[in-house]
């Protein structure tokens, strides 16, 4: 079954937002909170490794988590936004109205949606990766703020400086989408740290938010992802790692790598969570409902004070790398297999065969969705441009040094700046 398409009209851009995070108390020493953390810690048991391998059927398991009718139809619409919105990107970047490296999210819905939409909270925080506009889009940033990005505009979520690669909104707990493989995950981990150290050392027994980092299988093999876990599972913070196996590094499968753990045939990155002590789930991520399943298992686990879990969620890209990519690595069979497993039409058919919602329900939802894909479209095409004094905004801490002239104007606006013969003294 090929994926969900739309025809389109025009286009836009954004730009982005000046943001502080987390603000780490003045009184934090990390001797303190490391003899704080390790004695709450050894408080609470660590469990073993469990797998979970989900079947490709969306059929409910004995032991998968219910879910109410309006749930389910909002997963789906959820899934719906986030292919549409890619395949609008497609159009808009081959039309010209976007720029750079463009990484596209569909047939991965089933993650981000299973994840972030089902389970987080607006308190939670989410680091992400090049591929994070449905990040973005599931955690509740507005679909006009992450197209208008896109466009390079200044409506956009980070003020059109942050293009698609980096989103990021501090109102939605988005820490960032990175260019960089592996650079999210610490950032993700301080997050988590930041949620334990407020509720364990400040006494905010209310504080029970979550951070999970969603990255892909290539980034299992770089330093910080096992220095995050090791860090996660020392302290037991409320931390949930995510791989997003869509079984091609780039342009390097899977399987040539990452080497198999001992006895198996195949690389499973789950069971790197063995090791340091903390769940290792595998799952099809193909599947919203089983993806939920298990996230609301690792995230119950998490703000109970139990520690991180690692998830793996083999799921498949249906475009190539990113849309400068031919894709012409991949075998036409694989691609088959795959799209044969779309999870937007699984989850369709579990509605209609549950009797969740009907065939005029459901085009309803997708008369809905196409109609905000297009208004983010207008809308960022509309909007305006940065202005040239967001140029040296956020690079220089003094204000009234290299980037600011005795008149109150920016350098770059007196003659000669560009040419080097401007007066900077």
């Amino acid at each position: 079954m090929r994926p969900i398409t739309v025809t389109s009209r025009s286009a836009s851009t954004s730009v982005r937002q000046q943001v502080s995070v987390l603000a780490v108390p003045s009184q934090f020493t990390i001797a303190t909170t490391a003899n704080r953390f390790c004695s709450r810690k050894r408080n609470v048991a660590v469990r073993a490794t469990t797998r979970v391998h989900a079947t490709a059927a969306p059929q409910k398991s004995q032991g998968q988590q219910k879910i109410s009718a309006e749930d389910a139809k909002e997963l789906y619409r959820d899934m719906v936004l986030g292919r549409e919105f890619e395949e609008m990107c497609a159009q808009m970047y081959y039309r010209g109205k976007m720029f750079g490296f463009v990484h596209l999210y569909s047939g991965q819905e089933a993650v981000s949606t299973g994840v972030i939409k089902a389970c987080l909270r607006k308190d939670d925080y989410v680091s992400s990766t090049y591929r994070d506009h449905v990040h973005a889009l599931s955690k509740g940033v507005s679909a006009r703020k992450v197209m208008a990005e896109l466009f390079g505009k200044k409506t956009g979520v980070c003020r059109g400086q942050g293009g698609s690669m980096h989103m990021f909104d501090k109102e939605h707990g988005l820490l960032g989408g990175y260019a960089f493989i592996g650079e999210g995950i610490p950032v993700g981990l301080g997050a988590a740290f930041s949620c334990a150290y407020r509720r364990r050392v400040l006494g905010e027994e209310d504080c029970d938010s979550v951070a999970v980092n969603f990255f892909g299988d290539g980034t299992c093999n770089v330093g910080q992802f096992y220095e995050s876990l090791n860090m996660a599972s020392l302290y037991k913070l409320p931390c949930i790692f995510v791989v997003e196996n869509n079984k091609w590094a780039i342009g390097m499968s899977h399987s040539r790598a990452t080497g198999s753990s001992y006895g198996d045939s195949e690389p499973h990155i789950y069971k790197k969570g063995n090791a340091f002590g903390m769940p290792g789930v595998h799952v099809d991520g193909m599947d919203v409902l089983k993806v939920r399943e298990v996230a609301m298992e690792a995230i119950a686990r998490a703000r109970r004070g139990e520690g991180p879990t690692l998830i793996e969620c083999e799921t498949y890209r249906f475009r190539g790398h990113s849309l400068a990519d031919p894709d012409e690595l991949r075998s036409k069979e694989e691609k088959e297999h795959y799209q044969k497993r779309d999870p937007i039409p699984r989850m369709k058919d579990y509605l209609l065969k549950n009797g969740i919602a009907t065939e005029e329900e459901i085009k309803e939802i997708e008369k809905e969705v196409l109609a905000e894909v297009d208004a983010a479209v207008e809308f960022a095409d509309e909007s305006p441009k940065p202005d040239m004094s967001q140029l040296l905004e956020n690079v220089f801490t003094d204000p009234k040094g290299f980037g600011i002239a005795p008149d109150g104007r920016y350098r770059y606006e007196h003659p000669g700046f560009t040419s080097g013969t401007a007066d900077i003294s």
